[in-house]
């Protein structure tokens, strides 16, 4: 089921699956949605639920996987995957295609007030504190603390949010 509420801009060029399993997809109030966005309920049965006046830029790919949540006042930049799922890969016996799903690490969810730059990957169980900004490139796979501003792989704290407000 996909959920657009009034105010909501999605591009005529965004290409947004609606599930057969169940999954909600749902863009609240003042949500962006560029261009050549796609979203694909694969991997799981996990909602994607996109928090009001939040921005997602060309090129981004989201898989609802084990579910997306991302809060309130988000911007995501251009060419972002959000990979919710992980294939399974255990038996040397059986191509990686016909083994399935690896048990859900929780999903991905976005605070709000989250910056995600260019080209960057979330997978499985990534949590993205309220403030938080990812730099451009990265690979998110864990937690990152509320105003931690990251980036790289293996991912690194370069800074806080309001740091530069105390000096």
């Amino acid at each position: 089921m996909i959920e657009i509420a009034p105010s909501a801009r999605i591009s005529p060029l965004a290409d947004i699956e609606d599930s057969v399993r169940g999954t909600r997809i749902v863009f609240g109030e003042g949500v962006v949605v560029d261009a050549f966005v796609k979203v694909k309920p694969a991997g799981g049965s996990g909602d994607m639920v996109v928090g009001a006046r939040s921005i997602i830029n060309s090129g981004c790919v989201f898989y609802t996987g084990n579910g997306v949540v991302i809060g309130e006042d988000c911007a995501i930049a251009a060419n972002c995957t959000f990979a919710p799922a992980n294939h399974a890969v255990g038996r040397a016996d059986l191509p990686v295609n016909r083994q399935g799903f690896a048990p859900s690490k929780g999903g991905i969810v976005l605070g709000n007030d989250v910056w995600i730059g260019a080209n960057c990957v979330l997978l499985d169980g990534a949590r993205l504190g309220e403030g938080a900004v990812v730099g451009a490139g990265s690979v998110v796979r864990g937690v990152v603390e509320p105003y931690a501003i990251v980036a790289g792989n293996p991912l690194r704290v370069l800074g806080r949010r309001g740091d530069e407000q105390k000096r």
